[in-house]
């Protein structure tokens, strides 16, 4: 909620002040841009692109992001920013859904979600590999006692000096959810702005359906990777450095990354689609 000019908020907290101030944002761009478009298009296209960017904010805190510390094997995660990591699998995604846009809306957003869960699950694959076989160290959380999927205690493998170290299995799962739900996100977000470009730019350009539709394509792929780092740079001010899945505390914050991640994609979507719509 930085970027509404809140006040940072204790761990999971949310600043009523500044959540009430979000949602009346939100409520006035969704206003705006049906008065302003008039067609029904235009809204569910925003709705849309709110959905998918809620989504992406949602996903990118079960991302397991380590940072510099990872890179030293003294903190859980993958040795990346969340913004890149997430931008990463999203893109990823983005591109498997982009492949599949023709098969539909649904059929084309499960497709981006496997491709995002994808991307993170083969990250987190080759990242333990170099945990373990490359530096020498076991897969340990420094947030938990035990793993919440498995089980397994994690004080004795953990070094002391160390927040952790490895991907432990939860931070693996919650790696494979996030890409998931990013690149679920940045799919519907591409499928929505290209649908309602695909409808309007022939009577704009007075052109007919198959020759705009390389510029439609273009369009809808810009403003959706866009919206995409957008979305991952709010929920990384956020989250504030590292984390190590959804069992970690700071996983408790998401709420605030929602609401932001709702105004912010109303607002990226309502430039979006009023380039066409009026």
């Amino acid at each position: 909620m930085s970027a509404l000019g809140a006040k940072p908020a204790a761990a999971g907290g949310m600043d009523p002040m500044a959540s009430a101030i979000g949602v009346v944002i939100l409520l006035v761009v969704i206003a705006a841009t049906y008065m302003l478009a008039g067609t029904g298009m235009a809204l569910m296209a925003l709705i849309g692109v709110i959905v998918g960017g809620v989504l992406v904010g949602f996903g990118v805190h079960f991302v397991p992001v380590g940072g510099a510390p990872a890179a030293m094997g003294q903190a859980p995660g993958i040795a990346t920013g969340v913004a890149m990591l997430a931008a990463g699998a999203g893109l990823a995604g983005l591109f498997g859904g982009a492949w599949a846009a023709g098969q539909g809306l649904v059929i084309a957003v499960i497709t981006g979600g496997i491709g995002g869960g994808l991307m993170m699950a083969i990250t987190c694959m080759f990242v333990n590999f170099i945990y373990v076989f490359g530096m020498g160290i076991p897969s340990a959380s420094g947030k938990v006692a035990k793993d919440p999927i498995t089980g397994d205690t994690q004080a004795e493998f953990k070094s002391q000096g160390t927040e952790g170290h490895g991907l432990p299995f939860i931070s693996y799962v919650g790696g494979v959810i996030g890409g998931t739900l990013g690149g679920a996100g940045g799919t519907l977000i591409y499928i929505m702005l290209l649908d309602i470009y695909q409808a309007e730019l022939p009577a704009m350009m007075d052109a007919l359906p198959a020759q705009i539709l390389p510029i439609a394509v273009s369009l809808a792929g810009i403003f959706a990777i866009g919206m995409f780092l957008v979305n991952a740079v709010l929920a990384a001010y956020n989250i504030t450095g590292t984390i190590e899945g959804p069992h970690d505390p700071k996983f408790k914050r998401f709420p605030r990354a929602i609401v932001a991640s709702a105004v912010a994609s109303a607002v990226c979507g309502m430039v979006a689609i009023m380039i066409v719509a009026i």
